[in-house]
């Protein structure tokens, strides 16, 4: 079956357990950054401007040259015709996107019972090159998402972002994460630092991260990029890839081999490429080692590594359904990417019902529920009874 953009919305299908949703995100409202900022930053926060009926309302950031046209980040449920980068004012939006009360309709439209919630100005903002003003943002998304989240704790499961300067202020955001009630960390493709991810002196904070059982999350497109040959349309096809890039360098980088507890998300990257990147990366290792590498040896196989420690989300990939056995299906985890461009909303139970035919019952239910949620912490019971 094939889903078609102008399908009308159907009732949720019959799963006996709540479905949640990986990776969903928020529609930051103007006052996000404004009102939560380090007052010392207020002037030079990342504010919502009218840009003319022809661009419409834009997120403009101090220091980034392109601002964030609203275009993509609500564009849910749209047939393909309609869908624009630009022309768009914050008013037409999904009010869910800012209001967690609206919200519980729409995701109740889709027969989604929780999610965990990302940025969408902030996915922008990972690429900052100013790591002082990333992390006075990131302080202040993450109170707005905090109290955004608290309207509905059990069904709304917010990821803290963090500016990662220093192993000792990523310990202690954390901690200030943790405190507000968040559920995860939703990390800069690159650190604020000249020491990449794989580097020894990190490995403090992905000791905390373990300790206070925060997983960490890596989202397409918060990793700087070159120019993408060819059509527009090509650029789609790569904002993967900055993902694979960061899951090879902390297998390959030994990261994992130095700490087995870690749990690390690959989000929205698809999942239907990871038996093939899991056997090259093995190829890799086992034949080509000893001139690629300045000796980081490791105690077993890379793909052992990525299928333990890293989990991944993906929406209407059926060939991660279909390729579920040949990887570590405890780690696949389905979304339905809410409100943005790229959502199966409102259609996902339709998609769900045909893409889930070759999957057995138990597989089914840990890709849609169970894998999450044990990820997540979140009380399937209580979560049941207050979606029914």
């Amino acid at each position: 079956m094939v889903m078609t953009d102008n399908q009308p919305a159907i009732a949720p299908a019959p799963w006996p357990y709540p479905v949640i949703s990986a990776d969903s995100h928020i529609t930051e409202p103007p006052n996000t950054y404004i009102d939560f900022i380090d007052p010392a930053y207020r002037d030079r926060a990342p504010r919502m401007v009218d840009a003319g009926d022809a661009i419409g309302d834009v997120f403009q950031i101090d220091g980034m040259k392109r601002p964030v046209p609203m275009g993509l980040v609500a564009a849910a449920g749209k047939p393909p015709e309609e869908i624009r980068v630009t022309g768009v004012r914050f008013a037409e939006l999904h009010r869910g996107g800012w209001d967690p009360d609206a919200r519980m309709a729409d995701q109740l439209r889709d027969g989604v019972a929780a999610e965990v919630i990302y940025p969408t100005v902030g996915m922008q903002l990972c690429n900052h090159p100013d790591a002082d003003y990333k992390k006075a943002c990131f302080d202040a998304y993450n109170r707005w998402i905090a109290s955004y989240c608290g309207a509905h704790p059990t069904r709304l499961l917010g990821a803290g972002q963090t500016a990662m300067r220093s192993p000792q202020e990523g310990i202690a955001d954390l901690m200030a994460i943790r405190a507000l009630g968040l559920r995860g960390v939703m990390m800069p493709g690159l650190p604020g630092c000249s020491d990449d991810y794989d580097s020894p002196i990190w490995d403090p904070f992905w000791e905390a991260a373990i300790e206070l059982g925060l997983p960490l999350s890596f989202h397409i497109l918060t990793t700087r990029s070159g120019e993408t040959r060819g059509p527009k349309m090509n650029g789609f096809l790569s904002i993967v890839r900055g993902c694979q890039d960061i899951m090879g360098m902390l297998v390959l980088g030994g990261v994992f081999e130095r700490h087995p507890g870690l749990r690390v998300v690959c989000v929205e990257a698809d999942a239907g490429w990871v038996p093939h990147f899991m056997y090259r990366m093995d190829h890799a290792y086992k034949r080509h080692r000893y001139w690629l590498t300045a000796g980081q040896e490791l105690s077993k196989l890379p793909s052992e590594y990525f299928a333990e420690n890293i989990y991944v989300t993906f929406q209407d990939d059926w060939t991660a359904f279909k390729f579920a056995d040949d990887m570590n299906w405890k780690r696949l985890m389905w979304a339905n990417d809410f409100p943005h461009s790229d959502s199966t909303w409102p259609w996902s139970q339709a998609m769900l019902a045909e893409h889930t035919k070759s999957l057995s019952a138990d597989q089914q239910e840990s890709i849609l529920c169970t894998n999450v949620a044990d990820l997540y912490g979140v009380d399937l019971t209580t979560l049941a009874r207050q979606s029914a």
